[in-house]
Parts: C-alpha cells; sequence; structure tokens
C-alpha cells in the first residue's frame, strides 16, 4: 500500500459557487484515475458510517475526492435538496478529471444522497465519468424515497428533514435553533406537528422540501421533474448497484438496476446484503447473520474500479452479476439476472377468529380452500372473513423491518398476539423453502370508512413459536373499494428450515415508520389526531375472494 497525502482544493461551478473538497493522493510519482464522493454532511465523516476512510483508497492507487455539495459543509452557495446536482456534478467530474496527477478517468461511490449525486451527475454525460457504484437511492423519488404504497415514510422523511434542518443552523451558527432540533431528533414529534419545530423546520430545512413532499402525496409532474429516473434513459455506463434487505431504499436500488439491466450494453451488478441503511454489519435488529454477512464493500468496489478504471483484468466480468445474500443459510448466492417471477401461492383461509387465536387463520399452499377447515371439538360456523378493528389510540406498532428505526429482524409475537393483527400461519413446512426475489400479497377486503391502510409482515415461525419478521410491505387505500387490494412487500431472499413456518400478518397501522390514516379521508398534512376514526376492515378468503400470498421460490444453491 501506498503512503498517501491530503490537500483541501477549491473549484468554481458554471454560475461561480465555490466548492470545497478534500483531496487524499497517493503519495508516488505516476497518475492515477480518481474517486469522487459528493455529499452534504460536511466532507470530514466521508461516509465512514458504512465505507473504509478515503485514505484506504488512496492507499491502493487512487485520487480520492470527497466534496461538499452547494451551502453544506464549507462549500458557498444555497443548498436546494438534488437541485443543483446535475450541473454541480458534471462541473465536479470534469474538475477532477484535470487534477494534477489524474489520468482522466473518474468514478464515484457512496450511498444515500451521496448515491443520489451520482446519479445526476451521470445524467449528462460526462466523457471522464466512466463507472458509478450508487448504493441505496431513489430512482424514483415519490415511489422509491419519500412514499411507499402512497404512504408517506414518516419517521425516515422527518428524521431526515430534522438531520438536515440541525446541519443548516449548526452552518449559520444558530445554536438556539440548532438546540431545537437537535432534541427533536432524539424524540421526534410524530402525532402531530410541533409549532416552534415547524417554525425551524421552515427556516433551516432545505427550499421547504419537507412540506412540499407533504403537499404532493401523489404521483405528479413534481416528482417526475426532481427524479433521476427521468434523466438517465438516454444514459449507459457500467454500474454496481448496491442495497440491503433491510434498508428503506430498496425499492429504488432494485427499480435502477432493473432498468439499466434490461436496456444496458454495459456491466450492470448488484449485491444486496442483510443490511439495514446503516451500519451494514453481519447484526441486523436482533438477528446475527454470521461472519459471511459482514460488509465486503471497500474490497468488492476496489475491485470494481481496477477494473473499469485502471483495465486491470480482476476476472470479475466472468462472474455472475447478480449476488445476493439468503438469510437462514446465511451466504452469498450468484444469479445469472434477478430472480424470475415463479411464485408459489398461499391462500388465506380462517375460522373468522385469525385476531383472537393464533391457530385461526392458516395458509393453505397451492389450491384455494372452498371453505375453512374446522378442528376437532369445534362448533362455531366456519368463516370466509375475519374483522380487524382499528384504533387509533392505540395504533399497531413498527417494529423492525425496513421502514423504522430500529431496523432490521425483531421477534415479534408479542404483536402477533394484538386484537387489532390478523394472523395467517402455515403448517410446519415439510422441507426447506427457498425464496429469492419480489412478494406480494393480494388481499380481498372493504372497510366502513373512506379511507384505510393496509400493513402485510412476512414471518418465520420457528420451533419454538418465536417469531422474526422476514419482509413487509405498505398500502394507502383512499376509497372504500371491493377489488381486491396488492401489497408489494420488499423483495428478499431466504431460507425457511424444515419444520418452521411461515406467517402473514395484516394490520392498518404500522406507527411511527407511516403516519395512522384518520380514516376520513381528509388530505396529509391536514388530518388532526382528534379526528382520527375507528375503521373496522372486513379480510375475506375463500373461493369467490382469494386473498393470497405469492413468494418466489428459487431452488436450492
Amino acid at each position: 500500500m501506498l503512503n498517501v497525502k491530503k490537500e483541501t482544493a477549491s473549484m468554481l461551478t458554471r454560475d461561480s459557487i465555490r466548492l470545497d473538497a478534500d483531496i487524499y493522493r497517493p503519495d508516488a510519482e505516476g497518475e492515477f484515475p480518481v474517486l469522487l464522493m459528493r455529499q452534504p454532511y460536511g466532507r470530514a465523516i466521508a461516509s465512514t458510517v458504512v465505507y473504509a476512510h478515503p485514505i484506504w483508497y488512496a492507499a491502493h492507487g487512487y485520487i480520492v475526492v470527497v466534496q461538499d455539495v452547494r451551502g453544506r459543509g464549507t462549500s458557498s452557495g444555497k443548498f436546494q435538496l438534488f437541485v443543483h446536482e446535475t450541473e454541480d456534478g458534471e462541473d465536479t467530474v470534469n474538475w477532477a478529471a484535470a487534477l494534477p496527477g489524474s489520468t482522466g478517468q473518474v468514478g464515484m461511490y457512496g450511498f444515500s444522497y451521496q448515491g443520489m449525486t451520482q446519479l445526476y451527475a451521470a445524467a449528462t454525460k460526462p466523457p471522464a465519468l466512466k463507472t458509478i457504484c450508487p448504493a441505496m437511492i431513489g430512482y424514483d423519488l415519490y415511489t422509491d424515497w419519500v412514499y411507499e404504497g402512497g404512504a408517506f415514510c414518516l419517521q425516515a422523511n422527518l428524521g431526515w428533514a430534522v438531520q438536515l434542518a440541525a446541519e443548516t443552523a449548526r452552518i449559520q451558527g444558530d445554536a438556539a435553533a440548532h438546540a431545537t432540533l437537535y432534541a427533536a431528533a432524539q424524540n421526534l414529534p410524530l402525532y402531530e406537528s410541533v409549532p416552534h419545530l415547524d417554525e425551524c423546520l421552515r427556516k433551516f430545512a432545505p427550499s421547504g422540501f419537507y412540506s412540499e413532499w407533504i403537499e404532493h402525496a401523489k404521483p405528479d409532474e413534481y416528482w417526475e421533474q426532481i427524479s433521476p429516473k427521468r434523466y438517465l434513459q438516454a444514459v449507459d455506463l457500467p454500474m454496481f448497484h448496491i442495497g440491503g434487505w433491510f434498508d428503506i431504499y430498496l425499492r429504488g436500488t432494485l427499480h435502477c438496476y432493473k432498468d439499466f439491466a434490461a436496456r444496458s450494453d454495459d456491466r450492470q451488478q448488484l449485491l444486496v446484503g442483510p443490511w439495514t441503511h446503516l451500519p451494514w454489519s453481519r447484526k441486523v435488529g436482533a438477528v446475527d447473520f454470521g461472519l459471511e454477512a459482514a460488509n465486503p464493500m471497500d474490497s468488492l468496489q476496489l475491485r470494481w474500479f481496477d477494473q473499469f478504471l485502471k483495465g486491470i483484468d480482476t476476472g470479475l466480468l466472468d462472474e455472475p452479476p447478480v449476488r445476493l445474500f439468503e438469510m437462514g443459510t446465511n451466504q452469498w448466492r450468484n444469479f445469472d439476472s434477478w430472480p424470475k417471477d415463479i411464485h408459489k401461492k398461499y391462500f388465506l383461509s380462517s375460522t373468522g377468529l385469525a385476531s383472537m387465536r393464533e391457530d385461526s387463520g392458516t395458509l393453505v399452499p397451492d389450491s384455494i380452500p372452498p371453505y375453512p377447515p374446522l378442528k376437532r371439538g369445534e362448533s362455531q360456523t366456519p368463516s370466509g372473513f375475519d374483522v380487524l378493528v382499528h384504533d387509533p389510540w392505540r395504533p399497531v406498532p413498527a417494529l423492525g423491518g425496513h421502514a423504522v428505526a430500529p431496523s432490521g429482524s425483531f421477534e415479534r409475537s408479542h404483536i402477533d398476539c394484538r386484537s387489532d393483527v390478523l394472523t395467517y400461519t402455515t403448517q410446519p413446512l415439510e422441507e426447506d423453502l427457498h425464496l429469492a426475489g419480489d412478494v406480494a400479497v393480494e388481499i380481498w377486503c372493504t372497510a366502513d370508512k373512506p379511507s384505510y391502510d393496509l400493513c402485510a409482515i412476512l414471518s418465520e415461525v420457528r420451533s419454538n413459536d418465536s417469531v422474526y419478521n422476514l419482509t413487509q410491505g405498505y398500502l394507502r387505500v383512499e376509497a372504500v373499494q371491493k377489488a381486491p387490494q396488492w401489497v408489494q412487500l420488499q423483495a428478499t431472499c431466504l431460507k425457511i428450515p424444515k419444520g418452521h413456518a411461515l406467517r402473514l400478518s395484516l394490520s392498518a397501522a404500522c406507527f411511527p415508520a407511516y403516519p395512522m390514516n384518520s380514516g376520513t379521508g381528509s388530505p396529509l398534512g391536514r388530518e388532526l389526531l382528534i379526528d382520527a376514526q375507528i375503521v373496522t376492515l372486513t379480510v375475506f378468503c375463500g373461493s369467490d375472494r382469494p386473498s393470497r400470498v405469492l413468494l418466489p421460490v428459487v431452488s436450492p444453491s
């Protein structure tokens, strides 16, 4: 490894805004490719929450540039979320390519906002930008970042707005506002707005984006204009897509990968670990996925950049392009493409007491039960439906998954015992079940209010009766409808061993991952807690309205 020296340098954008960067260089003769990261959190942190320090990359023969985006850190100008990242990204790539000692070839890396800046920079196709490694991003900002199934991602969005506003207050030296925002970050006001905090968010959150996101509760031109998807349709370059099974932005990672993989002439590589948004470690929630789950990304990215920036034949192009971590075996699996949609169907069946007894609701494989089977000694009439009552005074709490912190897999049997949660469980499996790909549920249901929510969680029931969540999805339904509702769950890759069971849990809330639905049909942001209604849902099963789970079954490796 080479010795490394550090310097700080500035550049001017096309509109004369100064952008500051730290540059890490090999202390050696010769020319080196450039690795660029553009981020809004103060360049000293350099995404070291998930990546090795830039010194490590520089020691392996790269010039590493970590830049404060416009209006953040010490860079000048006004920070407006995503607005300037396309032009500023292009200007920065061109500047970095021309640095002394550069080969003129640039690659980018980073996750979350730092992943987004890569997409925006690539949109203009700067010739020096040869490859990018976007991790945990939004491709369509409405469906992949801010909303899920039409429901606002409350805790994630509010927490991020407070974080960005606090950083703005710090930069501006407003100690009182920073203290208010820091306190709010420790205890987010999730039920209703707090006037003093609202004032701070309006003043310090970039361009008032949080209120704009609430105002634009449907996909419209606003989202199309700011989403990178719109600007990348004519772009093609090698991309290393990185995601996590419990990351809130996995939808965006897969959306981007599938779009590029379907049309690209260049290498599109995908890796999904068992991780949350951060950190990328073997312990995810309450589950330890073993040493294989430890973060491998620095070595893998170095190999990727050696291939595409240094022209070294690393053997990478001879390997399958899709690598997924299989939870349960706790090993990595390789695929030639994203797993095909070959679904095994499990149909919901019930005695009508799926909210009261865990043995009442069942999942029946492959065939639609004409009616729910009665157990020996039961005298009640078989039912083709279950009733679920959502009480806003005690909403079903979020626990783990991808949309709430802390994320990951947790023991949730105490939640499944609630009477406002319907559970449907398979018999113990007679053989191992391997799943990889997209998961969905089709629910036939009605409600007595003009608006309601559906939360669907798929869990593993272990032989000791403990229950651990695997994947989940959420849907906001804006009108009383008799048609079935499709809930798209987070994609996954896992093995359920013989003797264990699968469980589907349905509820009408997952708070505070998503705001409670008041049931009134009022627009988001205008709902008052005092107006929240009790909502009664009826979930149907049977031959005429066959609610079901669709699981992506794959063969063992």
